[in-house]
C-alpha cells in the first residue's frame, strides 16, 4: 500500500475537522458542507486503502498519520500549541509508532 494513500486520508480528516470546527465557531453552512464532503472522501480514500490493507494496519497508520499532521497543521496553521513536554513527548511516540507500522509491511 502506498504512504501516499495514507496520507491523503489523513488530510481529508483534516479538512473535514478544521471545517467543522469553522462551523461549529461561525455557524456558516458553507464550511458544514465542506465538512461533510471531506468525510465523504474519508470513506472513499478509507475504501480503497482497505482494499489493499488489513484493517489493523490501515488503522494503526490513518491513526497515527492523522494524529501527527493534524497536530503539525494546528500548531503551524491555527497556532495552537501543547501544554507540556510529556505531550511532544507522545508525538515522538506516535512519530516512531508510524515508523515502526510501515516497516512492518503489511499482511493481507
Amino acid at each position: 500500500m502506498s504512504l501516499s494513500l495514507i496520507v491523503a486520508l489523513s488530510l481529508a480528516e483534516i479538512i473535514g475537522d478544521t471545517e467543522f470546527k469553522f462551523y461549529a465557531r461561525s455557524g456558516n453552512s458553507s464550511h458544514l458542507s465542506l465538512g461533510v464532503a471531506a468525510y465523504a472522501a474519508v470513506i472513499f480514500l478509507l475504501i480503497k486503502a482497505l482494499k489493499v490493507g488489513n484493517i489493523l494496519y490501515v488503522n494503526g497508520m490513518w491513526d497515527g498519520m492523522s494524529a501527527l499532521l493534524e497536530t503539525l497543521f494546528a500548531i503551524f496553521i491555527l497556532k495552537e500549541t501543547l501544554n507540556t513536554k510529556y505531550q511532544y513527548i507522545g508525538i515522538s511516540f506516535i512519530i516512531a509508532g508510524i515508523y515502526l507500522l510501515h516497516k512492518g509491511g503489511i499482511k493481507k
